[in-house]
């Protein structure tokens, strides 16, 4: 038997360094986002972010105190990253463009450290309540600024940018032609930049739950009927697709299921009021009612061209199995697939962009690899999320349902192989791995995380 005085002398094993994040991470993040209706000046922030993470870690080697992240959150952030741009470099041996594609992944790789800097953004209590805070009243705004352009026909927040523009360098943010073709809010994003239903539907759930917190269920269902009306009005289908998956796996735990049952009644019957008061929205829904036709063409003309686009895909698929034709490397492979060559477009002139479908844009980009790749990094995705415990999961919600209905995979997408919504995609990424798999501090003493 052991010597009780023995033990009794023993010193406790040393705990592990807490993790404390960064608190400074947050600004870089809200900065980014906040900064959307100007890509470029985003994606710089983006880069700068990066390289101020990559400085922080060589600091970070000489302290033996707090820590930005966890273990599991430094692995899996990493193992997505990977996920996404492994695809991109192995498709580029024998890409359709090799050149462009080696470039594609080249100025990928800041993707990496800026991943790490937003899990570290919310790796402690803090740092979430600051970020998620942010998204929400980021989106929030943006919100109002959509339905007050509703109202007057003007987005005031875009109008203060392209004023600021014109006064600075002399020249509009949109052309004439662009502004007079546009048919939907374009809200800050302008119209010529008309993503802001997709990415209001995507960021919604930062603010239907910042708002349920505080506000209770009745804040709840004014704060999704605001959100509702602005991407209904933003006209992208997808984004309809998106914003009622939020509400179904956000709803059913604020009203339950009956309520929102009743939800989803009244959100019928404003579409229908839109439908009779908005000539887009008329538009829109009567484009869909094609999709019931017989023929090939009236889905097409309902889908806005997609099935001629998909089938252009399948083809790349078919002529490049293992690793596609190249990240970004639609536009060149498309003549070649075009199932209807010569035949005027849905869309305008010139060939499609990209797949407007993720496992189609993953196949035919990436081919079975990169798709395997991807499938790898959502099966580790979700098995953290099934491990984790109930606290885990409920710090992480909003990002993994943000996540969630961002990649569903049998709806439309952005293109995830663009800087703009490929950015979006990731920020997504690492603040539900960083929320998820955070670890608080050993003791609630607050420590320095400069």
């Amino acid at each position: 038997m052991a010597d009780p005085v023995h033990w009794a002398g023993a010193r406790p094993p040393e705990l592990p360094p807490a993790i404390v994040g960064w608190r400074w991470a947050p600004a870089w993040i809200l900065a980014y986002v906040a900064l959307l209706f100007a890509p470029g000046i985003a994606e710089t922030v983006l880069s700068l972010g990066a390289i101020t993470m990559l400085v922080k870690l060589v600091l970070a080697r000489f302290n033996t105190g707090a820590r930005l992240l966890s273990d599991p959150a430094w692995a899996l952030t990493s193992v997505l990253f990977a996920a996404y741009w492994l695809p991109e470099l192995i498709s580029a041996i024998d890409a359709v463009d090799p050149a462009r594609a080696l470039r594609e992944a080249a100025v990928d790789l800041r993707y990496l450290p800026f991943l790490w800097l937003v899990a570290a953004a919310v790796a402690s209590a803090q740092g979430r309540r600051t970020t998620f805070g942010g998204l929400a009243i980021i989106v929030g705004v943006w919100t109002v600024d959509a339905l007050l352009q509703a109202i007057s026909g003007t987005s005031p927040l875009f109008f203060a940018i392209d004023s600021l523009k014109v006064a600075i360098s002399g020249h509009r943010t949109c052309s004439a032609e662009e502004i007079a073709a546009v048919d939907r809010l374009g809200g800050i994003l302008g119209p010529c930049n008309l993503k802001l239903g997709q990415v209001i539907a995507s960021f919604s759930p930062f603010v239907l739950y910042a708002v349920g917190r505080r506000f209770g269920r009745g804040g709840w269902i004014a704060a999704t009927a605001a959100v509702g009306i602005v991407v209904v009005l933003a006209g992208s289908r997808a984004s309809w697709i998106t914003f009622a998956l939020v509400l179904l796996l956000s709803g059913w735990r604020m009203l339950g299921w009956k309520r929102l049952l009743g939800l989803f009644a009244a959100g019928l019957l404003a579409l229908v009021i839109l439908n009779q008061t908005s000539t887009q929205v008329h538009q829109r829904l009567e484009r869909t009612a094609q999709i019931v036709g017989a023929d090939l063409a009236g889905v097409d003309t309902a889908l806005s061209g997609r099935t001629r686009i998909w089938r252009a895909a399948l083809c790349m698929v078919a002529e490049h199995p293992v690793n596609g034709v190249g990240a970004r490397g639609f536009r060149e492979a498309f003549p070649a697939c075009d199932p209807q060559p010569g035949v005027t477009t849905s869309w305008g002139y010139g060939p499609a962009l990209h797949a407007h479908q993720l496992l189609l844009e993953v196949l035919s980009e990436t081919g079975a690899f990169g798709l395997l790749m991807w499938l790898a990094g959502a099966a580790l995705a979700w098995r953290a999320w099934t491990f984790a415990d109930g606290a885990a999961r409920e710090r992480a919600r909003p990002a993994m349902v943000a996540l969630l209905v961002t990649v569903f995979p049998f709806n439309t997408h952005l293109a995830f192989y663009s800087t703009f919504w490929g950015g979006l995609t990731l920020l997504l990424a690492a603040l539900y791995t960083g929320s998820l798999l955070a670890q608080p501090p050993r003791d609630g003493t607050v420590l320095d995380s400069r």
